[in-house]
């Protein structure tokens, strides 16, 4: 039996059925504490899936986890930098009308949120590393077209890989 603390149980409560339907796991609540019971591999994706639900993804994006091949990644955004203007970094994460987010989704084939001071990242192993290398940078300052040639640069080396 798993348990932890989320910062918002109603989310998981709307969608407990269709949550214990999907994962093979029953799902009980006391307070902020879920409990999780259910064969230890089980309990272990449902706590990731939940915790991805819980950072902001959608119920459809965080059941990808499910598969063994998608990864779910936090980015702490104050490990990342010292600067102390957090709405700045986030501005620049998200872009001008969610451009910048939404261009870095789909050249990396990742789901991101952006959470408090938290960066979630749900995607296929190969390509979370590139997404993570990317939010990073862009983090830490770069601008938004050099990691946009970033990701593009790494999809091109991977599509001319998988050809071969």
């Amino acid at each position: 039996m798993k348990n932890f603390y989320l910062e918002s149980v109603n989310k998981i409560k709307r969608n407990k059925k269709t949550l214990e339907k999907e994962l093979s796991v029953k799902i009980s609540f006391k307070g902020k504490k879920v409990m999780i019971n259910g064969y230890e591999i089980n309990e272990y994706v449902a706590e990731k899936v939940i915790e991805a639900i819980d950072m902001g993804f959608s119920l459809k994006n965080a059941l990808m986890l499910k598969d063994e091949n998608f990864v779910f990644e936090r980015l702490l955004i104050k490990s990342i930098t010292r600067r102390k203007n957090l709405k700045d970094i986030k501005g620049r994460i998200v872009g001008s009308k969610g451009r910048t987010k939404r261009a870095m989704e789909s050249l990396s084939n990742c789901h991101i949120v952006l959470h408090n001071s938290e960066v979630g990242i749900i995607g296929n192993a190969e390509d979370i590393h590139e997404a993570v290398t990317a939010l990073t940078s862009l983090i830490r300052g770069s601008r938004q077209s050099n990691v946009y040639k970033f990701l593009e640069r790494t999809r091109i080396k991977r599509k001319k890989e998988e050809l071969l």
